[in-house]
């Protein structure tokens, strides 16, 4: 679960890359090269359906396991510290950056003509949350947690699910989990109001990624369940490989985060048979580590909280001052994004105080 984890993390880098050069306006990119189709956005197509909802069936995994270990207050205190004080504290210390870059790009020049500079800095603080959406709802979702451990006291819950999971056909309960993955995406906002909340609620998809957190927490933590997926790798990553294939075939073109491209049945078939895949083909043949494995393992959070910076900025620069190719600019930041973010986070968590701000280290 581990290599899963940083594994997903570096490929969520890789998307934002793609996704910052995209050509349907989607928040947070600077804009594509031209009216025509650009075929590396299938990469938005392959990626976005899945990467981030097994991000949180891995959190609701890993809470199970810290509180087996950990009492609840004393759990909770460290989620608030990892977890809060990065998505808050840290947009003041850090991520005002970011805002600037998202602030610039959204309206272009001139965004903050006759702003004065305390309303300009908390602007850009708030514009800078970009990717640290994830670690808010992550929180939010913790403190859920501990009320839904109070009322099930005796892990009734839990146990019940390895009964139904883990038995002779629990591959098939776990592929028919699909349905709840299916109803999340149905909570999303059609029709977004301009200039209110509702984009911010699609964004953040609380009631969508709480289902694939407490799956996670209930189903994907017991043994039985893993070793199960780990059994039929094979058959889940070629059904994933099939859905995925026709997904992309058929929709490329449209808007890929759009509420109705998300609720249909068949992106949420590719979505959830991709999740069960990864975390299949992961448990049956990644199931080692190493020096590199183990760096990534302590480093990944780091590296997911500090590497939008790297995007923003050159993607910005680039495309407002340059003349490069397109795919001068694309190979440009990705190498950037895979190079500078773990200089930066290296660099940032020697600061005593930074470190505490920025990632929520003691």
């Amino acid at each position: 679960m581990d290599n899963l984890r940083w594994v997903t993390v570096l490929l969520v880098l890789f998307y934002h890359v793609i996704y910052f050069y995209n050509n349907k306006g989607v928040f947070g990119g600077i804009g594509g090269f031209g009216d025509g189709p650009q075929y590396q956005d299938v990469v938005m197509y392959i990626l976005y359906p899945w990467f981030m909802p097994l991000l949180f069936l891995l959190a609701g995994i890993s809470a199970r396991y810290a509180l087996e270990r950990h009492p609840a207050r004393e759990w909770f205190r460290a989620r608030t510290r990892k977890l809060l004080v990065p998505s808050t504290i840290g947009l003041l210390v850090f991520h005002w950056m970011v805002g600037y870059f998202n602030t610039v790009v959204a309206q272009r020049e001139g965004v903050f003509d006759g702003v004065p500079a305390v309303a300009k800095y908390f602007i850009m603080a708030f514009s800078g949350t970009g990717p640290l959406w994830f670690i808010q709802d992550l929180w939010l979702f913790s403190l859920l947690l501990l009320l839904i451990r109070k009322l099930d006291g005796k892990n009734r819950l839990y146990e019940a699910c390895g009964r139904v999971f883990g038995g002779k056909s629990g591959v098939v309960w776990l592929i028919l989990l699909g349905v709840l993955f299916w109803a999340g995406e149905q909570l999303l906002i059609r029709n977004p109001r301009p200039a209110s909340l509702d984009g911010l609620y699609n964004l953040y998809k609380p009631l969508f990624y709480l289902v694939p957190f407490l799956l996670g927490y209930f189903v994907f933590a017991r043994n039985e369940v893993q070793e199960k997926l780990g059994q039929a790798w094979i058959p889940l990553l070629a059904c994933a490989v099939v859905a995925g294939g026709i997904l992309v075939g058929t929709t490329f073109g449209q808007d890929n985060t759009s509420p109705e491209y998300l609720g249909s049945p068949l992106n949420c078939i590719y979505g959830w048979l991709a999740c069960l895949a990864m975390m299949a083909w992961f448990k049956a043949r990644f199931d080692y580590t190493g020096k590199f494995a183990g760096y990534m393992t302590r480093s990944s959070f780091g590296i997911y909280i500090v590497h939008y910076l790297v995007v923003a900025s050159l993607g910005y620069m680039m495309k407002t001052y340059t003349q490069l190719p397109p795919a001068a600019m694309y190979l440009i930041l990705a190498a950037a994004v895979f190079t500078l973010s773990p200089v930066l986070y290296e660099i940032l968590r020697r600061i005593p105080v930074v470190k505490w701000c920025v990632f929520g280290e003691k």
